[in-house]
Formats: C-alpha cells, sequence, structure tokens
C-alpha cells in the first residue's frame, strides 16, 4: 500500500504556521509529514526559513499519529554529525516513535552561512560517510571516541536514547550514491521517479525498505493563480539538484532562473484545480516503486484552504488509483 504525505515546507512558511498545519494535514488523513531542514529559502519570495528541529519538537507534542521526516538535513557543516545525533534521539522521544532521520549530502544554500565554505562533491560524501558512521554509533547509546579525516568525537554518549532507535533515510541521486551510502540507511530517499534507483536500493535491503519521494503541486480553483504562485516560487524546482546543490544564495537561484517561463513550470508542477491531473503527475512515484509520496502544496497562503477543500478528496483519489 502507498502511503501519502505532506510537506511542510518550512522555506515558505513560519514556526507557529507549520505547526497549524502540520496538524491540519493529521486529520485530513495523511499518513506521513516530512520537513525540509533550512537555513535559507530557495527564493526571496518564499520569504521564510525557521528552524526545522524546533518546530518539528512542536509537531511532535501537537499531533498524535501521523508520522515525521526531516527532509532531509545535512549532518556535514552546518551541523556536526553528534549533535545531529542528539537531536534525533531527542526527536524520535517527543515523537513517541514516529520520527525519521532524513539525510543528505546538502545543499550550498544552507551550509555556507557558518563561514566553512561549501565542499567539492568528492569531499562532501566523504564527509558524509563519516556522518553516517557517527550517527550510527552514537544511537548504539555507548560511550564513543571517533577519529577520522574530517571529524572528531571526542567521549561522546547520547544519554536519552529512545526505545527501538532512530529509522535513517537517505537521500540518493543515482546508483553510485547508493552503493556508498546504502549500507547505512534504512530507507531511501529521492525527488524523481527513478525505478532503477528504488530496484538497486530495494535489493540490497532485501526489499524490507521505504522509499521516499516528494512532488510539487500547485492546487488553486483558478489555474491562472496557481501557475503565476508556482513560477514566483517554485522555479527553482526547474534546475535540478546538480544546480541546486551549488548556488549559495537566493540571488543566486533567482538570476539562475531568470529565463524559466511560466508554461515552463506548468508543465513541471500540476497547476490548477483539476485533482485527477494532480493524480497522473504523481502516479510515475508508485509506479516506480515509491512506497511512500509527500506532496508540497506551493504557497503558503493556500495551505489551509487547501487542506480543508481538496486535500481529502485529492487522498481518496491518489489511494484509489495507487492501491
Amino acid at each position: 500500500m502507498t502511503n501519502f504525505g505532506y510537506t511542510l515546507m518550512t522555506e515558505q512558511s513560519g514556526p507557529k504556521e507549520l505547526v497549524k498545519y502540520a496538524v491540519g494535514a493529521e486529520k485530513v488523513g495523511f499518513d506521513f509529514e516530512v520537513a525540509s531542514d533550512h537555513y535559507s529559502p530557495w527564493l526571496s519570495s518564499m520569504g521564510h526559513a525557521p528552524y526545522v528541529w524546533t518546530t518539528l519538537g512542536a509537531v511532535a507534542h501537537a499531533t498524535q499519529r501521523v508520522e515525521i521526516m526531516t527532509y532531509v538535513t545535512c549532518p556535514i557543516i552546518r551541523y556536526h554529525p553528534a549533535v545531529v545525533a542528539q537531536k534525533a534521539a531527542t526527536m524520535q522521544i517527543l515523537a513517541d516513535g514516529r520520527f525519521t532521520l532524513g539525510l543528505g549530502s546538502g545543499e550550498n544554500l544552507n551550509e555556507h552561512v557558518v563561514g566553512q565554505g561549501w565542499p567539492s562533491i568528492d569531499k562532501r560524501q566523504d564527509m558524509f560517510v563519516e556522518a553516517l558512521e557517527i550517527i550510527a554509533q552514537l544511537h548504539t547509546g555507548k560511550l564513543i571516541t571517533y577519529e577520522g579525516k574530517h571529524f572528531r568525537v571526542d567521549s561522546a554518549k547520547i544519554w536519552d536514547m529512545p526505545d527501538g532507535g532512530i529509522p535513517i533515510g537517505i537521500a540518493v541521486s543515482g546508483e553510485k550514491s547508493i552503493e556508498r551510502f546504502a549500507p547505512y540507511g534504512d530507507h531511501l530517499i529521492a525527488v524523481e521517479p527513478n525505478g532503477g534507483l528504488v530496484k538497486q536500493w530495494t535489493e540490497k535491503h532485501s526489499g524490507r525498505s521505504r522509499t521516499i519521494g516528494q512532488i510539487p503541486i500547485s492546487w488553486d480553483p483558478d489555474k491562472d493563480a496557481a501557475i503565476d504562485r508556482a513560477h514566483d516560487r517554485f522555479r527553482w524546482f526547474a534546475g535540478g539538484w546538480a544546480v541546486n546543490a551549488d548556488l549559495p544564495t537566493t540571488a543566486g537561484f533567482a538570476g539562475a532562473t531568470q529565463f524559466v517561463r511560466k508554461e515552463d513550470v506548468a508543465e513541471t508542477i500540476p497547476c490548477g484545480p483539476d485533482l485527477d491531473a494532480i493524480v497522473e503527475s504523481v502516479k510515475p512515484y508508485w509506479e516506480a516503486g515509491f512506497t511512500d509520496i509527500a506532496l508540497v502544496q506551493v504557497g503558503d497562503e493556500t495551505q489551509e484552504r487547501f487542506l480543508a477543500e481538496a486535500a481529502g478528496p485529492l487522498l481518496e483519489k491518489l489511494r484509489a488509483a495507487a492501491n
């Protein structure tokens, strides 16, 4: 059975609003919720970037059933992996076992802010492996010391560890990243409906893994308004992750996407009131084998109406089509 999730998009909403939307998404029937971990929005017009870990602590207390996930946290520059391990353990306790730690090797946009620069892809993937090793060792609850090329951990122990541990989801983009990172993760995270990646990952985990995807939508009773909003807030999505990982500022994303047209955005993001069109856009994910698919509704100002009017009927259609 395919699970459908709701995205707490920290780049477009403030912390109190995100908690309110989390409660609304649980009530309307979403299975899980994912939250981005950003220091900056992609574009200035998005307007927000609250600290996700504080927000998720509030979400954990405001909800009862829905699963919660970071989508994703980078544990290599802005955060030391020992601190990420501690934060995740605390979140799992607050969430009563509903939390999954989603991890990835990050984007320049969020990591450069601490003044440590932005490494080459090879270096940051090396750092990511060390970070995954540190987090795994700390999540045993034992006292550890770790000496790596990029990180050192000195006599560290997580004193508040949840029963059952913390599942790890890992963001991957290709075969090489799966080969390298799959041994450290429980679940796959990806933003493209690539069946080859799903197959490769599940084979390494003997079919016992969740595969979690994400897709933006721009629902609105007015199709033109939906397209305008998607173009204004989400045209950065057109660049692809090879570009998105390396641009450092919102001004950089604005410049890189200045020639992206409204019709270009409307071709890649379903816009307007047609729920069947949204279902067709999501369909490639479950056809590729994704077990979990998170929707991103574009625009803070649309969230309450989306949850009140469209989300319930849309979930019914998605479940009927996928299952």
